[in-house]
């Protein structure tokens, strides 16, 4: 699905990202976890084709970027950030936010089919919103945003979902609940990749994990192998103990 090779990106003589490899294969759903300023965001703009490696190659649902149309990829990626969503426009109803993801478009200027508004208002159904799918996006809570962009990344059946702290600024209460959505990711063919430095956001559904810092992968794998209290403390510089609860880690730190 996704594979990056011995990847390095340097910007403004600093090293960004060094020595970088990564592989998701079908039926895996990863989690990125690292320190803020670690280098995640910039791995998952490497899979979007946003940013092009310095050295190395990244290959995405079999085409090598560099080498493809990144254009025609990113049609079969879904994509959830804080960036796009400062693009959208908040006077605009959710459900015509929702549906403009069918086509990747920030807004329509032209009428849309029957068949993408029912699509569309199917989505909010899924994530729990068609009670508010007529009310402009800037009247919505942040819980509630994150939950129809959500809604939105999934309406073009995408192969690959990415998401990049989707519950960054949110409550507790609002958290959970964009989490029970995302766990139920699980019922659809679709594999995801979720950028955060939350170790308690790792939901059932995620069966690896790889740890970053300073702009290298310290260790990737299958979840219970990677996220040991060793390699947390390496990973954040915090003593922790790993308790699961439910097949979710849960870190208790013990100084």
């Amino acid at each position: 699905m996704i594979t990056l090779e011995q990847i390095h990106f340097r910007r403004e003589n600093r090293d960004i990202l060094s020595n970088i490899h990564l592989q998701v294969g079908p039926g895996e759903q990863w989690v990125i976890l690292g320190k803020n300023g670690s280098g995640k965001t910039t791995i998952l703009e490497m899979m979007n084709g946003y940013q092009f490696p310095t050295s190395g190659k990244v290959t995405v649902l079999g085409n090598v970027f560099g080498t493809c149309d990144v254009r025609e990829v990113r049609k079969r990626i879904g994509y959830i950030s804080q960036s796009l969503m400062e693009k959208l426009n908040l006077s605009d109803p959710v459900w015509e936010v929702v549906a403009t993801g069918e086509f990747g478009f920030l807004r329509f200027y032209e009428e849309i089919p029957a068949e993408v508004i029912a699509k569309a208002e199917a989505m909010l159904e899924s994530v729990q919103l068609q009670h508010v799918k007529d009310q402009p996006l800037g009247t919505l809570s942040q819980g509630e945003r994150k939950k129809a962009m959500l809604a939105r990344s999934l309406m073009s059946d995408p192969a690959i979902l990415i998401m990049d702290e989707p519950c960054s600024g949110l409550d507790l209460y609002e958290r959970e609940k964009l989490l029970s959505n995302i766990n139920e990711l699980s019922r659809r063919n679709v594999t995801l990749v979720y950028v955060t430095h939350h170790i308690e956001e790792i939901m059932p559904l995620f069966t690896h994990v790889a740890l970053i810092n300073q702009g290298r992968i310290l260790a990737a794998g299958p979840k219970r192998d990677v996220l040991t209290n060793d390699a947390i403390y390496d990973t954040f510089q915090v003593p922790v103990t790993i308790d699961w609860f439910g097949d979710r880690p849960w870190a208790k730190v013990t100084e």
